[in-house]
């Protein structure tokens, strides 16, 4: 029993990351039909505008704050240079927009900083266990958890009572009627943006918890596996996508945990075929519904 709490506890954690950044890539696709390759990238560039703060000799409180403000600012930015001028045009292009400005994002990580993984100091209390009911959880693990149900739920609050996330919501079932309705399609988007990048910051941060360095091709795993999460949650829906990667986060982590030796390295193979058996089942996604579908 105590290895099934654990293994559950190692699920909530992965999953939190993963649902972070899906719920990020379901924000820009429900408003705009695009998912934004970049989107890993912004992790990277949290970790990097960690690494030189906590190297300037700031504090990695602030460093961890300096470094999420960057991916937040740095996915406006991405929204106004790239994607606004674009906006209009056909998905192809958008989506090969994504891909350039990812791709330019890794090469100057790669050639101004540094192809080898920098190293990130883990403070030494984060790296212990507490003791929950006789069961030892990792502090790593328990911020990662509580991060993230604090950060679902004030992303819930905001979507729910401000004006701009009522706006977010209203485009996210039909962008054109809510342009015609005359809200600023700018405002919208662009917030999409901001707290797609947000969401990358802190799951960088708890992905740098748990790695401990960072390098130019770090963001591209996660942000994968959370396109996965997207698909299998149901593209469109918010709520889908951090279903979807709570799901992903329990396949994974009770194959690997409970796997036999000989098909340890099959257990991404595996992964993806219980994944698409879901999907056959439900086309449509976990809570996606056909007409959200696009």
């Amino acid at each position: 029993m105590d290895i099934l709490i654990q293994q559950f506890v190692n699920a909530l954690s992965l999953g939190g990351t993963y649902a972070l950044l899906a719920l990020g890539l379901a924000m820009v696709f429900s408003v705009l039909g695009l998912i934004n390759f970049a989107h890993g990238d912004l992790m990277t560039l949290t970790g990097y505008a960690m690494f030189f703060a906590i190297g300037a000799g700031l504090g990695l409180p602030l460093a961890i704050v300096l470094g999420i403000a960057c991916a937040t600012l740095a996915a406006v930015a991405m929204e106004r240079v790239a994607f606004r001028p674009v906006r209009d045009a056909n998905t192809a292009t958008m989506l090969l927009t994504s891909l350039a400005v990812s791709t330019i994002l890794h090469m100057l990580f790669q050639n101004l900083i540094s192809a080898r993984p920098r190293a990130i100091p883990v403070p030494s209390w984060m790296i212990g266990a507490v003791d929950v009911g006789g069961l030892a959880i990792g502090v790593i693990q328990l911020m990662s958890i509580t991060a993230t149900a604090l950060l679902l739920i004030a992303l819930s609050v905001f979507l729910r009572r401000s004006i701009l996330g009522i706006a977010m919501r209203a485009a996210a079932l039909d962008f054109p009627v809510t342009r015609l309705m005359g809200i600023n399609a700018n405002a919208v988007v662009a917030t999409a943006f901001g707290l797609s990048g947000l969401l990358a910051g802190v799951a960088g941060v708890l992905w740098l918890a748990q790695r401990g360095s960072v390098d130019p091709l770090m963001g591209f795993l996660p942000v994968l596996k959370a396109f996965i999460a997207v698909v299998l949650g149901g593209l469109g829906s918010l709520a889908g996508a951090v279903v979807g990667g709570f799901a992903l986060a329990f396949i994974e982590v009770f194959l690997r945990a409970f796997l036999p030796d000989g098909w340890l390295p099959f257990r991404e193979s595996i992964t993806l075929t219980l994944v698409i058996v879901l999907l056959l089942v439900r086309p449509e996604g976990l809570i996606g519904r056909r007409e959200n579908v696009r």
